[in-house]
């Protein structure tokens, strides 16, 4: 069983407040890209094993993907165990929801692997069990995503764009921008309901000119080299640029691969040390 899980960037991310549960309430309009890791799953006699094509991430319990798949087995009472290899791709704490996108992979493979017939609607019960971002990403395309992020609404008007993504060689802890966020006092944000609107009308540009993230303005105080990633990938071609969740990456919209790659070349000829890609936007039908 060979699934693919596709990374996502956030068109907005507006905080709405604390939760009791100690989560944030929080709406975004997230969008599914075309830089996806492989996960590779077959049945053995017991247990879970996990491998990743990386020394950076651990294969334990900790490991999202691995949670996935106990939760799975143990929901459904499955005593017999699985394999599962992650060729990994989507760059690691990077705002991208990789884990999550393992995650989610991990139960949509078992699901057929183990034929349990879950639906739609179940998995994504299931996923709002193992992270915020997991629904999501069982979910792709372009979606409002509300509560801690687990309740979906497709906007099934989508959006069709290139991508350039850039990842500085910094690292963000979530935890710390949301707690960062939180000191700050007067810090109120709302761009998801425009977004929304401006998402059915399918202009691009327009749809640029309104991204908006409340963490922005968070990591790139701490981090201004995210503010001169946005500047180059502006002036050079993109119609508007944004970090994407907690960050550190950042991404630009295009109209077309010519003007993405022209955007992501000057980037790095500036920043090399970014690890950049160029892709296009996925609809739910391609998202793994």
């Amino acid at each position: 069983m060979t699934v693919e899980a596709n990374a996502k960037i956030n068109l907005t991310l507006d905080i709405l407040g604390q939760r009791e549960d100690g989560y944030h309430e929080v709406a975004m309009v997230m969008q599914s890209v075309r830089l996806f890791d492989t996960l590779r799953m077959e049945l053995v006699s017991n247990g879970i094993a996990l491998h990743l094509n990386t020394a950076a991430l651990p294969a334990d319990e900790s490991n999202l993907a691995w949670r996935a798949a106990r939760r799975f087995l143990n929901v459904h009472g499955i005593r017999s165990g699985v394999r599962i290899e992650i060729e990994k791709r989507i760059p690691i704490a990077a705002g991208l929801a990789g884990g999550s996108a393992d995650a989610a992979a991990v139960l949509r493979g078992l699901n057929e692997l183990f034929a349990t017939q879950m639906t739609a609607t179940e998995l994504i019960r299931l996923g709002a069990e193992i992270g915020s971002d997991v629904p999501f990403c069982l979910r792709g395309g372009t979606v409002l995503a509300t509560g801690r992020g687990e309740i979906l609404t497709p906007l099934s008007c989508g959006l069709h764009a290139w991508v350039v993504l850039a990842r500085p060689p910094i690292e963000v802890s979530t935890a710390w921008a949301y707690s960062t966020f939180d000191r700050l006092h007067g810090l109120e944000t709302s761009w998801t309901s425009a977004m929304v609107e401006t998402i059915k009308k399918g202009d691009l540009k327009e749809i640029a000119a309104r991204l908006g993230n409340a963490l922005e303005a968070v990591t790139l105080k701490a981090h201004p080299v995210i503010g001169d990633y946005k500047n180059i990938l502006k002036e050079n071609g993109a119609l508007a640029s944004l970090m994407s969740g907690s960050g550190p990456t950042v991404y630009a919209l295009a109209r077309d691969k010519v003007m993405a790659e022209r955007a992501a070349a000057a980037l790095s000829a500036v920043h090399p040390e970014a690890v950049v890609f160029v892709v296009p936007t996925t609809g739910p039908k391609e998202n793994g």
